[in-house]
Parts: structure tokens; C-alpha cells; sequence
């Protein structure tokens, strides 16, 4: 025979602050689908992909040298398209022009 379980009731405040934690990943969510940049980061989650495989071709292949060139590309990548995108800065001619 099991023995019978004890269920602990949570809290208003426990309950509200997980809530709130859900809110706060949804407008996160939010705020990343309306990036100007979506595409690309959609394009750069498959090539992540690609290059993990690659990478771990490489290193069944005794590649270590490959592979973590790889992932240290893969990296670099990553915080690249998770950043928000830099201004365009105006060139030389555009200044001038204006």
C-alpha cells in the first residue's frame, strides 16, 4: 500500500509571484517577435544547428581543432544575434549631404 500524499497549498503570494514571472516571459516573447531583425535570428538558429552537427562530426572524425573552432564561431554567433541590433551609423557621404 502507497502511502497517501500530503499536498502543500500554496500561497496568494507565491501564486501571484508566479504570475507575474509568466507575464514578464510573455512580454518577453512578445518583445522578441516584433525585433525588426526576426528573420534573421530565425535564419541564424538553423545555421546554429547545422554548425553543431558539424561540430560534432568533426570531433567523431578526431577534428578537435575543427570542432572547437566551431563552437567557439557558434558562440561568438550567438551573442551577436542575441544582442539588440547596433544603429546604422551614416557614412562620410551622408554627412556631407545633409
Amino acid at each position: 500500500m502507497t502511502p497517501k500524499r500530503t499536498l502543500i497549498r500554496r500561497s496568494d503570494d507565491v501564486r501571484i509571484a508566479e504570475l507575474q514571472a509568466k507575464i514578464a516571459e510573455l512580454q518577453r516573447k512578445v518583445s522578441e517577435q516584433q525585433r525588426a531583425d526576426q528573420p534573421v535570428v530565425r535564419e541564424a538558429q538553423k545555421l546554429a544547428k547545422k554548425l553543431r552537427e558539424f561540430a560534432q562530426f568533426a570531433q567523431q572524425h578526431e577534428r578537435e581543432d575543427v570542432a572547437n573552432s566551431t563552437v567557439a564561431f557558434l558562440a561568438g554567433l550567438d551573442r551577436m544575434v542575441n544582442s539588440e541590433p547596433e544603429p546604422r551609423r551614416r557614412g562620410r557621404r551622408e554627412v556631407e549631404e545633409a
